[in-house]
């Protein structure tokens, strides 16, 4: 079982390879998308910045009340339309980072009984701070996945 200081060290990296990725993007594609209803690497990179301080709400509740429910996140639907778009990439990224520094620190110092503190999540039976954050790293994977393949795409029709 991946243990949780690997999940930390996993939410810790995610900044670091996503400015990776998009620096080996063409800048002239960073805010192109595939197709009208799919996101350019811009608006993936941003996405990843606007969730990010969910996992800290989210965490505080979870630690403080017994049990807490958890609203899943949903894009808000301008987002879907390309207000991603006219937000300052530079800033985002640095957004991200500065507040994933914020969280590594904390999450390395919570005990095994805080990874264990649990929710009601209306998606899954079980959901607890491990989870969440197994959750957010593969989050993160995903949208830097996506960006990794908008980056090598052949064909832009």
């Amino acid at each position: 079982m991946l243990s949780n200081a690997k999940i930390v060290d996993q939410i810790e990296v995610a900044p670091q390879m996503l400015r990776d990725l998009l620096a080996e993007m063409e800048p002239q594609l960073l805010k192109r998308r595939p197709a009208a209803d799919r996101w350019s690497a811009h608006e993936h990179a941003l996405h990843l910045a606007e969730v990010d301080p969910l996992f800290s709400v989210r965490l505080d509740f979870m630690l403080a009340e017994e049990d807490p429910a958890v609203v899943p996140y949903i894009p808000p639907a301008e987002d879907e339309r390309g207000a991603l778009l006219v937000r300052d990439l530079s800033h985002g990224l640095d957004t991200f980072e500065s507040g994933r520094e914020r969280l590594v620190q904390r999450l390395r110092t919570l005990g095994d009984d805080s990874w264990r503190r649990s929710a009601k999540h209306p998606d899954y039976p079980t959901y607890d701070v491990r989870i969440m954050f197994r959750h957010a790293v593969l989050h993160d994977m995903l949208h830097c996945y996506r960006i990794e393949e908008l980056s090598l795409k052949k064909d832009w029709t």
